[in-house]
């Protein structure tokens, strides 16, 4: 698919860190873009830096979801492009002993479900009504969609403390292919990213001795990612007609020990 300006886009968790480096991508290349962001302050300016429009949007809310895609239509016509960034997690083990009274806790099920389902119901949410608007287009070069999502290379090998992070993730790897199944009558392609360490606002917190250490775990090169690179390989998913059911590490080579 060509990305120019009759081309819109939405991308999901776009107000930092990968969705962000998307837009800006996205933009560079013409596209309109609406960001969906949980978050309104970041998400107003991530859109005025941009040039994007922007939709206060938790795609765990039904209705949160239907308005902001009501938002972007209005502000930028049915999108093309959906890149799905939103999503997050935890760390705790399944279980552990308390320390100090040496009892045996459990990992709360409802954690689990929550983080669960903020990666991998969101991200369907978010493809469902992407999908059904798109439908309706006419074909550009033989397509009317195609669709990005981010699912980690935790869920392949997740360490000590990630069973909700890497099930959520592991789950976007797993529909990728049916879905793409499913949307091939429609002409929409879907792919997924599996990112491995890479420099977000969220990994700058940490002291420069952590992001060193994690650095080094890296095959080569022996450094974090850069946003602007899976920026480039999502646009690359989109532009490239004869991707479509891959899931992609983008990772330095790197392999996660069990901690």
């Amino acid at each position: 698919m060509k990305i120019d300006s009759n081309v819109s886009a939405i991308v999901t968790g776009g107000a930092s860190g990968l969705g962000l480096a998307s837009v800006k991508a996205l933009r560079a290349a013409g596209a309109k873009v609406t960001i969906f962001d949980l978050n309104p302050e970041t998400g107003q300016k991530a859109a005025a830096e941009t040039g994007s429009a922007f939709a206060a949007v938790d795609v765990l809310d039904e209705a949160s979801l239907d308005a902001a895609f009501a938002t972007a239509r209005d502000a930028n016509g049915i999108a093309r492009v959906l890149v799905a960034c939103a999503g997050g997690g935890n760390a705790a083990t399944t279980i552990k002993k308390d320390r100090e009274t040496g009892a045996i806790k459990r990992f709360p099920t409802d954690t689990f479900a929550r983080v669960l389902a903020l990666n991998a119901v969101g991200t369907f949410a978010a493809i469902t009504r992407f999908a059904a608007e798109a439908a309706t287009l006419d074909p550009i070069d033989g397509e009317r969609g195609a669709i990005v999502c981010t699912a980690s290379v935790a869920a392949e090998d997740g360490q000590q403390g990630q069973a909700a992070y890497s099930a959520g993730k592991a789950a976007i790897i797993g529909m990728t292919l049916p879905i793409a199944r499913d949307l091939s009558r429609f002409a929409i392609r879907i792919n997924t990213i599996l990112p491995g360490i890479f420099d977000t606002p969220l990994m700058g917190t940490a002291p420069q001795e952590a992001r060193d250490a994690l650095a080094a775990t890296v095959t080569f090169p022996k450094r974090l990612g850069d946003a602007s690179e899976y920026a480039s390989l999502a646009l690359e998913l989109i532009r490239n007609g004869y991707f479509n059911a891959e899931t992609i590490r983008l990772d330095g080579g790197i392999r996660f020990a069990a901690r």
